[in-house]
């Protein structure tokens, strides 16, 4: 990430400017890029060193990201120190249904899904400081008071600040294909992240992960279909079509432009004692 924010868009803290005339600030050795925003490392060095899905991305704030980061971190968003558990119904103020997702990028299909369905609240988690800008944005923008945005480790933040049985979906769309096999064990959908999400899902909810990397999408089938804590939507075991809740995003579209090939996978949270399986009702019902 840069270390200077182009505060074109507004005026700077210490005193107004011209129009049109750009400013930039360079932060001091030591300082916080955003005070009152995302830590760069929040949950530090509390935790095990383990091998990680992500990577944080390093590019330029807007100025209207830096301001939504400034002004709306505090009401909005939390970083995953992983030093106390959340307390859902608080942290959104109501007791709707909590879907996370793992992984927004710019966070446009975040706010759309947001908006289309203000009954289902929004956990929505990254690394990417634009991106957190960018969503806070725009729900600020759109009104939405459904969605809350975390910066740090999912993995973290389900083992660590989360309830058993909180969670009424999981959405992991277009996470990092890590297409290098000495890479693949940094894949986040794996047999042990299954196994933590599972524990984190109420029974009868639905996972659903997208991808645009084949090889990603045959390995996502082959594990998800192999774990006994979930059971695929589709009778014939395949993938499923994209759903009408999960938009089609820019990215998305140039990828198919391409003529990448997108697979959705659709797979509910097994409810133990239920026969194996067996199949429930449209998983879009559940808002995951």
């Amino acid at each position: 990430m840069s270390d200077s924010v182009n505060t074109s868009e507004a005026p700077h803290p210490a005193h107004a400017h011209a129009p049109g005339v750009s400013i930039r600030r360079t932060r001091a050795k030591g300082e916080p890029r955003f005070p009152d925003g995302p830590k760069a490392d929040p949950a530090g060095s509390h935790f095990e060193r383990r091998i990680r899905s992500f990577q944080p991305r390093r590019s330029r704030v807007t100025a209207g990201q830096a301001d939504a980061l400034q002004r709306l971190w505090p009401r909005w968003g939390f970083d995953i120190d992983g030093r106390h558990r959340l307390d859902l119904a608080e942290f959104f103020g109501n007791d709707n249904p909590v879907v996370l997702e793992i992984g927004f990028g710019m966070g446009e299909a975040t706010a759309a899904m947001a908006a289309a369905d203000p009954a289902t609240n929004i956990l929505a988690v990254d690394v990417h400081t634009p991106g957190q800008g960018n969503l806070l944005n725009l729900a600020d923008q759109q009104g939405l008071t459904n969605v809350r945005v975390g910066n740090g480790d999912a993995i973290i933040l389900l083992r660590e600040m989360l309830a058993p049985d909180s969670l009424d979906g999981l959405r992991v769309y277009f996470p990092d294909p890590w297409p290098k096999k000495r890479h693949h064990k940094r894949r986040l959908i794996q047999p042990a992240f299954l196994s933590l999400a599972a524990t984190r899902l109420r029974p009868g909810v639905v996972l659903h992960c997208a991808t645009d990397w084949e090889p990603y999408a045959e390995q996502m089938l082959e594990v998800l279909t192999a774990h006994p804590d979930f059971e695929n939507t589709r009778a014939d075991g395949g993938f499923a079509p994209r759903p009408a809740f999960r938009p089609l995003t820019r990215f998305e579209g140039q990828g198919l432009d391409k003529g990448h090939v997108v697979n959705d996978l659709l797979f509910r949270r097994v409810q133990h004692g239920d026969r194996p399986g067996a199949l429930h009702s449209d998983p879009s019902s559940t808002g995951a």
